[in-house]
């Protein structure tokens, strides 16, 4: 879990982007509380490489809502919830196959264990993005996928 931590914490840009130091799932959880600084979306825009309207359909967010808030305040707690999802998830990719190149190309592939849909589709939900890890975690431990 702290490596998943980790992971997720730099593609959202580090402590500094998120607005505080993380060391724990509590700090974590208190971050996203209060809202993720601006920065997060930029900067996972730059670890996914998806682009504002390809990231904000992912999260089911309005491009326009994600591009005001990059220009002022801090996310709402929603938002930056969604963000972390996404960053969680992209973290899990980055680690089945081993960059994060190879990682977006299967994120935006469609997948037969998602009934065809692109992975990156099915993370406007919970339950789509539980589907999502549970189809890496079989990936990672050699199942069909």
């Amino acid at each position: 879990m702290v490596n998943e931590l980790h992971a997720v914490i730099k593609s959202l840009g580090g402590p500094r982007n998120v607005g505080r130091p993380l060391s724990s799932d509590r700090d974590l959880n208190e971050a996203i509380r209060e809202g993720f600084r601006p920065g997060v979306v930029q900067e996972l825009m730059r670890a996914s490489g998806l682009t504002l309207k390809e990231l904000a359909e992912s999260l089911d967010l309005s491009p326009r809502s994600l591009q005001r808030r990059r220009r002022s305040g801090r996310l709402a707690r929603f938002e930056s919830d969604r963000l972390y999802r996404l960053a969680r998830i992209l973290a899990l990719a980055q680690q089945s196959p081993g960059n994060s190149e190879l990682a977006m190309r299967w994120l935006k592939r469609s997948n037969r264990a998602l009934g065809g849909s692109a992975p990156i589709t099915a993370l406007d939900t919970e339950h789509g993005a539980r589907q999502v890890e549970n189809v890496l975690g079989r990936i990672a431990f050699g199942g069909i996928s």
